[in-house]
């Protein structure tokens, strides 16, 4: 029997991949989104008849209480996601981030597996030298990163749960993220041609959109030996500091002008580099590299055409 698994913000950069890989692997996909961008992520789908397809909001207790008893697994994704958006909007941030995620974990059954995604950057402003580890402190620095560790501690009390703490995400996909590190920097450099760097030190990890979606597949997969624990998603070999991330990219797209400014301050702090140790011990390791998503981005990036009013 197909392990029946619900998805909300299923429509998002993460979901839209990550539906078609769990579908892949022989599951059911009940998807919710509310499509608040009118985005057309998961048109792709709608031909499997294991994919079912829900438009409503994730903050919709009725809805939930309907959708929740019907499912397996449980992978809250729909949230506010960014430190700027957040801060743009601290009210909705406060009621998806968090509450949506306590509504569901209320609404589930111990025999419903949750996995939760949560962000590396409850890890805020380490040294930069020192890897961080699931046993280091998490100390998040925007409301972004307050809301996203504070379901994780509420979900991990609770049995039957994994907790992913996922790198700066990177790699296309059918609902496009242009705010996004690695996929900023070559936007910037095929469009722009500039980039102007504060902080170019400032180190980060990083992980393809295609290995966090194979990574929640394997967790389904091997949840008997992972619940209860929170891991890192990332690439070991992709701890890099935002210059190197930038001459990286350069390397393909060799007339890009890189500026490292010595004056003025990014509002971004984060600074770490993870160990994602702990989720190899468990069977998984991202396996797409930082140069293969920039191979893609650039040919993904061809298609995008003119920016919108623009005339060039």
């Amino acid at each position: 029997m197909a392990t029946r698994v619900l998805v909300t913000g299923a429509a998002g950069y993460i979901g839209s991949v990550l539906c078609e890989h769990l579908l892949r692997a022989g599951h059911e996909v009940h998807a919710i989104d509310n499509l608040q961008f009118s985005q057309h992520s998961l048109f792709h789908l709608c031909a499997d008849p294991r994919f079912q397809f829900t438009r409503g909001d994730a903050r919709d207790e009725n809805l939930l209480r309907s959708a929740v008893p019907r499912a397996d697994v449980l992978i809250p994704l729909a949230a506010v996601v960014g430190a700027g958006a957040c801060d743009r909007d601290p009210w909705l941030a406060e009621q998806l981030n968090l509450e949506a995620v306590r509504t569901i974990n209320r609404l589930r059954s111990p025999r419903q597996l949750m996995v939760l995604p949560n962000t590396n950057s409850g890890y805020g402003t380490k040294s930069g030298e020192s890897f961080c580890t699931e046993d280091s402190p998490l100390e998040p620095i925007s409301l972004y990163g307050r809301t996203k560790v504070e379901a994780e501690r509420e979900v991990l009390e609770s049995p039957n749960a994994i907790t992913l703490r996922l790198a700066t995400v990177f790699g296309m996909s059918p609902r496009m993220r242009l705010d996004l590190l690695v996929n900023h920097f070559v936007y910037a450099a095929v469009t722009d041609g500039y980039l102007c760097i504060f902080e170019k030190d400032f180190k980060r990890n990083y992980v393809h959109v295609r290995d966090v979606a194979d990574c929640f597949v394997h967790c389904i997969d091997h949840a008997d030996q992972m619940a209860g624990r929170p891991y890192n998603v990332g690439l070991d070999a992709a701890n890099l500091s935002k210059e190197e991330l930038a001459l990286l990219v350069k390397e393909y797209v060799p007339r890009f002008y890189l500026h490292f400014a010595s004056i003025g301050s990014d509002p971004d702090q984060r600074n770490y580099i993870v160990s994602n140790q702990r989720l190899r011990e468990a069977g998984f390791e991202a396996r797409r590299s930082l140069d293969e998503g920039i191979r893609e981005l650039l040919k993904g990036y061809a298609m995008l055409g003119r920016g919108a009013m623009k005339n060039v």
